[in-house]
């Protein structure tokens, strides 16, 4: 059980850093606009956000079952500020790039981000809460191994990714600096829409 609860673990970890989603683009926007060290700190935002989600999600799952409305409202939240990062994006200035953004708020950003996805939720109350329930009757070990093994892979594959937008540096001085910009807040706005589409559906419009 130990074994398959740290796969399990490892597999989820790196389909979650890995799979298109605001949080990665918001590793790549933040790294092309401040440098790899703001990246990463958004790329371990899930280790300060999560937490709370996760108790909240097996709190859920241990009494009721997921509530429909709250889903909606909270994909409502993250449509708007995706929104406003998307937007933020389309509005950045190339030559303040550096400045663009106060220090210390890529961390925050990435924090609110995540609390605001409701696939972080799904994930937690369809796949991650399930599996911690279960492998907690068998050993809290199983538990700990799933956990670890899914951070690593979530933080480090998204660190990564971090890394090696930073080391393209000579980017932010090109002509195409401006149009990658722009197109991940085109990209934020996009998965915006999703969002709302989301919020629709679990209100029971679509």
């Amino acid at each position: 059980m130990e074994t398959d609860s740290l796969l399990f673990g490892i597999v989820f970890g790196l389909a979650a850093g890995l799979s298109p989603g605001p949080l990665i683009t918001l590793v790549v926007s933040e790294t092309l606009k401040n440098g790899k060290k703001e990246g990463i700190k958004v790329a371990i935002s899930p280790l300060i956000s999560e937490p709370p989600i996760v108790l909240f999600v097996l709190l859920i799952l241990s009494n009721v079952a997921g509530n429909s409305v709250l889903m909606g409202v909270i994909s409502l939240l993250g449509a708007c500020f995706l929104t406003y990062l998307g937007l933020s994006n389309l509005k950045a200035n190339v030559k303040e790039s550096k400045d663009y953004l106060e220090k210390g708020s890529s961390l925050l950003r990435g924090i609110t981000t995540n609390l605001l996805n409701p696939n972080t939720y799904m994930f937690w109350l369809t796949i991650g809460g399930p599996r911690i329930l279960e492998s907690i009757q068998v050993h809290v070990s199983a538990t700990i191994l799933f956990v670890l093994g899914f951070y690593m892979m979530l933080i480090g594959s998204q660190t990564a990714v971090a890394i090696v937008v930073g080391k393209s540096k000579t980017l932010i001085e090109s002509k195409y600096y401006a149009y990658i910009i722009r197109v991940l807040g085109v990209v934020l706005i996009v998965f915006a829409l999703i969002f709302v589409r989301d919020a629709l559906d679990f209100f029971g419009v679509l």
